[in-house]
């Protein structure tokens, strides 16, 4: 593959449809190309996965019904080692985890099935103790398949890492939570609601701070959202589609990325397979959709920039692989670069 490894990635997949779980792949710094290093199925269905601030532990939902995360050790991207378990998979109290992240001495988890958050306190070594704190939503939505109760998506910290964001897509709203870093327990702070039956999946903060967009999976479109930190405030101020409108084939958009200048948002669309590319104007609160590019195979479930910014990658389920692009700075469009086979893939993500 030409150039050297200087960076390495981690691919989750389901390995209830042949995804071999976790991927330890090499990333070369100067093409982009990814090169697998080894894998792991001692979870299963490693959806979703999250890096410790060292990059030293690398953390798992496992999205079953049951509902577990796990801590592994996180080889370098030099060394043909597989990810190995640091304790054993802890229970979350919830269905369905599908997404993690770390805060305050804490892994969080959002738990489809269940509708709610858990609070998991991270030891000394990096592993996983039992669950401090559940904060359980209610509510419902339209959609008389998919909004019959609360399904929390996705759950980040905000930039000030003051409060805790979870999108739920049953209810068509963000939740918005403090943590309390002793005892683990998260306190409602509020809702923001959104337009209805629009199906909030997951959100990026735009890196200036102020502003976030929220990816709909009901309904392709982007809400573009002021944010104020100071008083937990998270305020819609607009709506754009990620397709245009002649697309007829059934979309569920998936992830949102924001560039690292701040000027273009990425959103995946499965069913129609693309990367939709999307400009920012001054504000950050008005997005044009410049165009859609294929992304490089089936049923793109996950996107992730590169540390540098300059690649963008796409974890296409359906088709097992992960797909790269070369992006156009001035533009915002990707190129497809190349792609790794990875069964059934999830998520990509590095460090």
């Amino acid at each position: 593959m030409g150039g050297r490894n200087d960076g390495r990635a981690f691919i989750g997949s389901f390995t209830s449809a042949g995804g071999r779980g976790i991927i330890h792949a090499a990333m070369d710094a100067e093409t982009g190309a990814l090169t697998e290093r080894g894998a792991t199925d001692a979870v299963a269905d490693p959806s979703f996965l999250a890096l410790s601030p060292d990059g030293s532990v690398l953390y798992a939902v496992s999205e079953t019904e049951e509902g577990a995360a796990a801590a592994f050790t996180a080889p370098d991207g030099t060394e043909a080692r597989v990810p190995r378990l640091i304790g054993d998979p802890v229970p979350v109290c919830g269905a369905s985890p599908t997404h993690l992240t770390l805060a305050g001495g804490h892994l969080l988890t959002a738990n489809y099935g269940s509708g709610s958050v858990t609070t998991l306190p991270v030891g000394g070594d990096g592993g996983l103790l039992a669950a401090a704190g559940v904060l359980q939503h209610e509510g419902r939505g339209p959609h008389p398949d998919r909004q019959r109760g609360p399904h929390a998506h996705q759950v980040v910290a905000d930039p000030s890492g003051r409060w805790i964001l979870a999108t739920d897509l049953g209810t068509d709203s963000v939740r918005i939570s403090a943590l309390d870093t002793a005892s683990g327990e998260l306190t409602a702070h509020g809702e923001t609601a959104l337009r209805p039956g629009t199906g909030p999946r997951h959100l990026a903060f735009h890196p200036a701070g102020g502003h976030a967009y929220v990816l709909n999976e009901l309904e392709p479109t982007l809400t573009i959202c002021r944010w104020d930190a100071e008083k937990g405030l998270l305020e819609p101020v607009g709506e754009t589609p990620v397709l245009p409108d002649s697309v007829e084939v059934a979309s569920y958009a998936s992830e949102v990325v924001v560039s690292h200048d701040g000027r273009f948002v990425w959103a995946a669309n499965r069913g129609h397979d693309s990367i939709a590319v999307l400009a920012l104007d001054a504000t950050y609160e008005k997005a044009e959709l410049v165009t859609t590019v294929p992304c490089g195979g089936r049923w793109p479930r996950d996107l992730a920039l590169d540390p540098t910014g300059r690649r963008l990658y796409a974890a296409n389920e359906h088709s097992g692989d992960v797909t790269w692009f070369d992006i156009d700075l001035a533009t915002g469009i990707p190129a497809r670069a190349g792609s790794i086979k990875a069964p059934a893939a999830s998520c990509v993500i590095f460090g």
